[in-house]
């Protein structure tokens, strides 16, 4: 094979990676005009493109726009300056929110009448009676919240919060005829339901029908009970998006925690990167906006139909009555090597487990640390926390464990975004709970999960590990495909500590038996895995890799992989979101092939296989192949050795790139279509996955009849 003369890291090579998210966010949106999707999923569907666009601008778009500011021209990975990027990310979210309105109004809001539910788009098409009513719910609920502002020469424009929803209007005082408009707004009130059911009507075809109107209509309509002396000339929603990226000099914070609190204040006032407000405004009223609020014409989206989609979700979780035009929910199902009367450390000790969530129960992981807290025997836990639930069982058994004596350290990443209000809570509790609280490196975000849990047994001190790909958050694992090992494998419990007195100390161990650690040595670990396929490729041996991620943007990574290519290894990557590398071009990537599923659950394992010229190995993680997961965060990769959980591990990658239902393919123009099923067996991975627990549950409870990873009987009604 002659030589490949492509320049890998020619720029041409690769996509922005914020052109990838909104052509992820695209596919995420294809499953809202997915007619074969029960209504209410499409619903919350179209409510998950909203809130991904939202967090969207306020990170990725903020920082570009700050970028910018800081005279920052240095091209991206595409070889696109910020400028460049935000010009493309204006023109590419402007067309996909027309597609969101569009599926709304044309596709969904009939759908919804068809199933018997009205939404009032324009409270003036209300009936005398449902008027009435509206009025009456205005007058008892929602007028004593209300706050009107006006801006004239004696009062300031009004602060507008970060993503709060407004009505702004146009007024003029009564008989002054030749008399100045005024400006003044309201915000709609965050604290009350902004789905407001209606008295139940008859429809066309005799059948009931059930009425809902939101909030901002509701207060539209009564907006002259808060300007008295005033007519009011227009009235229009809007909202805007601030910028919400933290910026924090952890070298010079003092206390890392109060600089975070003083951060998030801000984050209400940051600078406005969007304005959002209704189709066909009046145009003065807008001009006022624009002025005062400092935004540019291609950062306002003037918006047909109501603002904040978000509100679908609410109206998906609020409204009862609905269940059949919902997907059947499903039971996460027990994991059968601990289906038995045994505690959680003797099932360690017979063998590996492997977890895979939301298809196993959360439970276990949970138990390992509720069972440690009251152990006698157990002498410490040692765990880090990234993100975690409102009520976390886990941080309960933590104080617990500590009451009861035992030394508990924990990381608490008080930088993982937006989620920082709750994670300051939870290391303060805490600390008062007595367990010593770390707040992660300078410098690094602690994103790797692990729990250590060091006990005094019969034959001397036995470390018992839990690694996973996904947060210790036990309400996230009920909608998020994760992977975990539960283990107490000597080696893997020695890197254990070894990681623990790196993130509490300045402790570096020279050197790893098993876990393969970020920022210091994950990166050579990975491209040695993959440069050892490409020596293999070229020697005529087995060669092959198969990543599956949440997202791939490491230059570095991606020319590895298209050297890995042409020297002809296959490589199948099953990627979720971002992806800046170009699939199927002739003469660098025409042996990888890259897909993305989205399904019911959100796709958040990290899985690697490497072929290793037949000797095959396999990992899980914490980490994607981006440079921030390599380079700065606390990252752990660890192997999977057991071979009987290595059929398991790769039986889920298997499925998943069989799937052709919820998987999408990415062509080599960028684009992402689904794969042709006409003729063939539908699979859809996520539901597979779900009847092969339920089965190997069943199966369990049988003790002379052994469970096989590869057995796969449909049990579909009982999902």
């Amino acid at each position: 094979m002659a030589e490949n003369t492509v320049d890998f890291l020619e720029p041409g090579n690769y996509v922005n990676r914020e052109l990838s998210w909104l052509e992820f966010n695209y596919r995420v949106l294809s499953e809202a005009r997915d007619k074969t999707l029960p209504l209410f999923e499409r619903l919350k569907f179209l409510s998950i493109t909203a809130s991904n666009l939202d967090e969207f601008f306020m990170v990725r778009v903020a920082s570009l726009r700050d970028m910018i500011h800081a005279k920052y021209t240095k091209p991206d990975i595409a070889g696109l300056k910020p400028e460049e990027q935000l010009e493309k990310i204006s023109v590419k979210t402007h067309e996909l929110v027309n597609v969101q309105y569009s599926t709304y109004n044309r596709s969904l809001l009939p759908a919804l009448r068809a199933q018997g539910l009205n939404v009032i788009e324009d409270h003036e098409s209300l009936t005398k009676e449902q008027g009435k009513f509206v009025d009456q719910y205005f007058a008892d609920n929602v007028y004593p919240v209300l706050t009107p502002m006006a801006f004239d020469s004696s009062r300031p424009f009004p602060l507008v919060r970060n993503k709060s929803l407004n009505i702004a209007a146009l007024l003029k005082k009564k008989k002054d005829s030749d008399g100045e408009l005024d400006f003044a707004m309201v915000q709609v009130p965050s604290g009350l339901s902004r789905v407001v059911e209606l008295p139940v009507t008859a429809g066309k075809n005799g059948k009931e029908m059930r009425n809902v109107i939101l909030l901002e209509e509701i207060i539209e309509r009564n907006m002259q009970t808060l300007f008295l002396n005033y007519d009011i000339l227009a009235a229009h929603p809007f909202r805007i998006m601030r910028n919400a990226d933290l910026t924090i000099d952890e070298e010079e914070a003092e206390d890392l925690l109060e600089e975070i609190e003083k951060q998030l204040k801000k984050r209400q006032w940051g600078e406005v990167i969007r304005l959002e407000v209704e189709e066909k405004a009046d145009k003065r009223l807008l001009k006022i906006l624009k002025h005062e609020l400092d935004v540019s014409a291609q950062d306002i989206f003037e918006i047909g139909g109501p603002l904040d989609l978000t509100v679908l979700m609410k109206m998906y979780g609020g409204l009862d009555g609905f269940d059949d035009l919902k997907a059947p929910a499903y039971t996460p199902q027990p994991v059968p090597a601990l289906m038995n009367e045994e505690d959680i450390f003797s099932n360690i000790r017979k063998g590996d487990i492997l977890l895979h969530h939301p298809y196993q129960t959360f439970d276990p992981v949970v138990e390992f640390v509720r069972t440690a807290a009251k152990d006698p025997d157990v002498l410490a836990i040692k765990q880090t926390l990234y993100r975690v639930s409102g009520h976390s069982p886990i941080i309960a058994a933590l104080a617990a464990a500590a009451d009861n004596g035992k030394q508990v350290s924990v990381l608490v990443e008080l930088k993982a975004r937006f989620d920082e209000e709750n994670n300051i809570n939870w290391a303060k509790m805490l600390e008062k709970a007595g367990c010593h609280v770390i707040y992660g490196l300078v410098g690094l975000k602690t994103h790797s999960k692990i729990t250590l849990v060091v006990r005094r047994e019969e034959d001397g001190i036995r470390r018992y590990v839990h690694l996973g790909t996904g947060n210790y958050n036990d309400s996230t694992a009920k909608l998020y495909t994760d992977c975990g090992l539960m283990t107490c494998n000597p080696l893997i419990g020695e890197d254990a500590t070894a990681v623990f007195n790196m993130l509490s100390g300045y402790s570096e161990p020279p050197s790893w038996n098993k876990l393969a650690v970020a920022p210091l040595w994950l990166r050579k670990h990975f491209l040695r895995l993959i440069r050892r396929e490409i020596a293999y490729a070229k020697a005529g041996r087995e060669a092959a890799i198969i990543a599956k991620m949440n997202s791939l943007c490491d230059k570095e990574v991606i020319a590895a992989l298209y050297e890995a290519s042409c020297a002809g290894v296959q490589i199948q990557l099953i990627i979720r979101g971002i992806c800046c590398l170009k699939a199927g071009i002739p003469g660098l990537s025409e042996n990888i092939q890259v897909r993305s599923i989205v399904g019911n659950f959100l796709e958040h394992s990290r899985i690697f296989y490497f072929e290793n010229g037949g000797s095959c190995q396999l990992y899980m993680g914490s980490a994607d192949w981006m440079p921030r997961n390599l380079d700065k965060r606390v990252e752990i990769v660890f192997p999977v050795e057991d071979e009987k959980l290595k059929e398991e591990v790769f039986h889920i990658l298997e499925v998943e790139l069989e799937d052709n239902v919820k998987a999408h393919l990415l062509q080599p123009d960028g684009t992402y279509e689904k794969p042709d099923k006409r003729g063939k067996i539908q699979i859809n991975s996520q539901r597979q996955f779900c009847e092969e627990a339920i089965y190997k549950a069943k199966m369990a409870q049988r003790e002379d009849d052994p469970v096989s990873t590869r057995v796969f009987v449909p049990v579909e009604s009982e999902i």
